[in-house]
This record gives structure tokens, C-alpha cells and sequence, in this order.
């Protein structure tokens, strides 16, 4: 198999050709399809998230089952499966018992504490991979299994104190753009907040139904119910309270953020809520793989061939394209 592997923070991936790995008891092997690359690689690889020893990145991954291990029932060979950033939980904890297995205490993480999917083999946990919708393609698929995920959590705890009829979103990229189909299909009016000056973004924003579209210290037009910040800048948090309305909810949907800075009481005051949102269940793609189909939503795709893993990556440190990327090996 070829696989592209970090074999220390912040050094570029190395191509290894090794022989194919064998599934072990729970588990399968997927021939990759496509793996998109997500802005939670990029915080591996820099090492944000340090890992331990060398590591294939990837946790975005469409592939076919090519093999299965003992014990594993319910799965067959040839079957289309996806295999998100959840790797596996220990179903013992307290977290795992009250249904919130996104926080277990000894979960593993696809492309960051066990291989993933910047190869064109993987290993995966038999019960932690999902059947795909068929209408929707390889490429087209990928980013859902984390970006369109991880908004879907992040936009359910951002109603969960009360309807959103008015969503801002912070940071337009592989998430947002998802999300925001999904949201204007629910009826939600969605404003998107961009880096300055990126045209790329504010377009792919009209095209997927926002109603407004601006820089990220800009104002919007009417007080948000909620927002969701998906960039991993700090310093968005205390702009996106100042444009939510009493009683509103700031999410921050990402795994790593710089450091929020001081801001004053007053943006917290009459019971706006900051909550973040961790990793995601293997329920939320059960409820949100079909109904992300059924509402249409798309991704806007770049793809890469599999070697060229490091410039995806550069590209989407840069911004150097709008929607999501994803590597085909």
C-alpha cells in the first residue's frame, strides 16, 4: 500500500509503500476511495494536536471494504463504507454509558491516534464506520464525514436553548459551506462571516443561499439568534457575542482555537451562552448522512491526487480555494 505519513510536527508528509495492513478481531479494511482534508489535519501536522509518533493523517475517508476480521457482523466485502474522525471508545465510561461518547475518556482519533485514510488502505473499527448515501459520490461524500459532522453537532447545540431563525457562521470553508445548505433548507437565514477580502469564499457563500456575506469584524445587518465559529482564531469570539442578540448562543466548532481574548462582561451579559462542541457520536451521522442527502446538500470540491497530500494542505492553510478539498488516491 501507499500511505503519506507525518513523521514529526511540523515537517511535510513522506510517501511509504508497506504491505497491506490486516484487520484484526472488529475490524475491517477499506480500499480508500477519497479522504478529504480537513483543517484538524492541518492542527495534527503542525503539531496543535501533538501526536505520538509517526501517524497517516485523515479521518474524512470513503472507501470500499476489502477485507473484514474476526468477529465482525453486519459488514460485507464490497460494501461502501465511511469512516469518521471517532476511531473507537472503551463503551465503559461514564461519558460512553450517558450516550456521550464524543467525550469518552480513552477514545482513539482517526488520523491522529490511529492511521487514516491519506493512503489507499486503511484500517477501521468495523462499528465505527458508516453506509454512505448512494446519490451521493466519492469526493462529494468525503467532507461530510467530518466538516459537514462536526456542524451538524455545533448547529443542533446552537438551537438547543431556543429557534434560530438568524445563524451566523465564522469562517466560510469546508464546514460553513455545508452547514449552510442544510440551514437555508431548514429556513434559517444564514450570514456569513469570511476572512477580509476573500472574494472566493464570499461567493461560494451567495451561491449556497447565505443572505449576507462579509468580513469577519464586520457587523451584520440584524442581531444573530446564534452563531457557530468554525475559524480557529480566538479573537472571533467576543465579535460573534457582540452580534448575537439577548439570550443568543456562540458555538465554537472547532478542536483547536488560540486564545480567546479579555473582553468585557457586557458581550456575555443577558444570558448569551459560549459553549464549544468536542468531536461528535456515531449517532450524529446516523441522523445527519441521510438528511444532509435528503436536503441536497453538496460539497464544493477541489481534488488532489494522494501525492500531492502537502500541497492540499498548504493550500488550505493559505485559502488558496473556497469549499473543501479532498485527497483521491
Amino acid at each position: 500500500m501507499r500511505r503519506m505519513v507525518l513523521q514529526r510536527p511540523g515537517t511535510a508528509l513522506v510517501a511509504e509503500d508497506c504491505p497491506d495492513p490486516e484487520p484484526g478481531p472488529g475490524e475491517v479494511r477499506l480500499r480508500v476511495c477519497a479522504c478529504g482534508v480537513c483543517r484538524t489535519d492541518l492542527h495534527v501536522v503542525d503539531g496543535e494536536l501533538p501526536s505520538r509518533g509517526p501517524v497517516v493523517p485523515g479521518h474524512e475517508i470513503v472507501g470500499v471494504v476489502d477485507a473484514i476480521g474476526p468477529g465482525v457482523d453486519g459488514v460485507g466485502l464490497g460494501e461502501r463504507r465511511g469512516v469518521p474522525w471517532l476511531g473507537g471508545t472503551c463503551g465503559a465510561c461514564a461519558y460512553c454509558r450517558e450516550g456521550r461518547e464524543n467525550l469518552c475518556d480513552r477514545a482513539v482519533f482517526t488520523g491522529w491516534t490511529r492511521d487514516g485514510g491519506y493512503a489507499d488502505r486503511v484500517i477501521a473499527h468495523a462499528d465505527f464506520s458508516f453506509p454512505l448515501p448512494p446519490d451521493l459520490d466519492d469526493a462529494t461524500v468525503a467532507p461530510l464525514l467530518c466538516a459537514g459532522l462536526i456542524g451538524f453537532r455545533a448547529w443542533r447545540l446552537a438551537g438547543a436553548a431556543g429557534a434560530v431563525s438568524r445563524l451566523g457562521l465564522y469562517g466560510f470553508g469546508a464546514a460553513a459551506h455545508l452547514l449552510a445548505q442544510l440551514a437555508v433548507h431548514e429556513g434559517q437565514t444564514v450570514y456569513a462571516f469570511t476572512r477580509d477580502g476573500d472574494a472566493g469564499a464570499q461567493a461560494l457563500a451567495g451561491d449556497v443561499g447565505c443572505a449576507w456575506a462579509g468580513g469577519s469584524a464586520d457587523v451584520p445587518p440584524e442581531p444573530l439568534d446564534a452563531a457557530i465559529i468554525f475559524a480557529p482564531v480566538g479573537e472571533l469570539v467576543p465579535q460573534a457575542l457582540a452580534a448575537v442578540r439577548k439570550g443568543g448562543t456562540v458555538v465554537c466548532g472547532g478542536i483547536h482555537m488560540s486564545d480567546i481574548p479579555s473582553f468585557p462582561y457586557r458581550l456575555l451579559w443577558e444570558e448569551r451562552r459560549l459553549i464549544s462542541v468536542a468531536n461528535l457520536t456515531r449517532q450524529d451521522a446516523l441522523d445527519y448522512l441521510p438528511r444532509a442527502a435528503a436536503s441536497g446538500v453538496r460539497a464544493h470540491v477541489s481534488t488532489y491526487p494522494l501525492a500531492l497530500a502537502n500541497r492540499a494542505l498548504s493550500d488550505l492553510r493559505t485559502g488558496a480555494y473556497a469549499g473543501a478539498a479532498v485527497l483521491i488516491p
